[in-house]
């Protein structure tokens, strides 16, 4: 029982971190092609930024969250 509470914390810690990744990822390509292709929007495009990285950042919190909550069954 133990082994299946384990597996069940590694697999909710892994799925909450692969979409937020990916998210980070493609947003701070975009961030950097916009800042590129705009240098003097690059303050705002900043901004933007690292507020939507806050807030995806935020699902994986929640995710280690729940992985540490199934944890504390064993």
């Amino acid at each position: 029982m133990e082994g299946l509470i384990a597996i069940a914390a590694a697999i909710a810690i892994s799925i909450s971190t692969i979409g937020p990744a990916l998210g980070q990822g493609n947003t701070a390509a975009k961030a950097m092609e916009g800042m590129a292709r705009q240098p003097e929007a690059s303050g705002a495009i900043r901004t933007s930024m690292i507020l939507a990285l806050a807030f995806m950042e935020a699902l994986t919190i929640y995710g280690l969250l729940i992985a540490i909550m199934i944890i504390g069954k064993i």
